[in-house]
């Protein structure tokens, strides 16, 4: 890709952020949203592996934190096309009330399992994550949920950092809800230096919430050391 053609892609992105609605609510609609995941991978053999990962995000136009979940999670290379993965994540997230009540902080205990099928096709990179969540809360019933993720991987690299365009949708089905969230996701992949991989992206969600559905826009940074 040409160096013009790089910085128009960028531009365009900014534009989405800036046009974001600046009267949304934290969580409400519209809300523009920074989340930043920092990551550690290690390969233990040749089939297994092990990854670590903890999340940050700011909601009601990056004004206030409200979200942080870490996650450990081991993984078995069955075949190149299948991997399986038991993982553990713990949530903790700001409940706003609309009362005259001050904000409190709940966790969420969530044990859950992926498996990933991964394929090549003229030098695209397609892995389907299926994952299947157990959800424990502090203040509302148990649930579980289903999560599908499709991811494409470009074959394009560019300068340097191997800049590595990819696109990528989610969808969520939730016990006695069934389909009620999506993202859609585009962004680019880079090297930064060995050993040091990171991620630009631009998030649209949509959930159900009550009657109506409602959007956030979400810019995303990830940093993953990888051994």
């Amino acid at each position: 890709m040409k160096r013009g053609s790089l910085k128009a892609w960028l531009l365009g992105l900014g534009i989405m952020c800036c046009t974001s609605p600046l009267l949304a609510t934290l969580n409400g609609d519209g809300d523009f949203q920074y989340w930043n995941t920092e990551a550690i991978e290690g390969k233990m053999t040749d089939q297994w592996k092990a990854y670590a990962e903890a999340e940050f995000r700011f909601g009601d136009n990056v004004s206030e934190f409200y979200y942080q979940h870490t996650q450990l999670e081991i993984a078995y290379k069955i075949t190149d096309w299948l991997e399986l993965a038991p993982a553990y994540r713990q949530v903790w997230e700001l409940f706003t009330s609309t009362k005259e009540e001050d904000d409190d902080w709940f966790t969420e205990y969530r044990p859950m399992l992926n498996a990933t099928l991964k394929h090549k096709w003229e030098g695209w990179d397609i892995s389907d994550r299926n994952r299947l969540e157990f959800r424990e809360f502090e203040v509302k019933d148990d649930a579980i949920r289903y999560r599908n993720k499709l991811t494409l991987k470009s074959p394009w690299k560019w300068t340097h950092l191997g800049i590595n365009p990819f696109i990528a949708d989610e969808v969520f089905f939730q016990e006695d809800a069934g389909f009620n969230r999506n993202r859609l996701q585009v962004g680019v992949g880079m090297k930064i230096i060995e050993h040091l991989e990171g991620e630009l992206y631009y998030l649209w969600q949509t959930s159900e919430k009550g009657d109506e559905w409602i959007d956030f826009h979400v810019i995303g940074t990830k940093l993953k050391f990888k051994f």
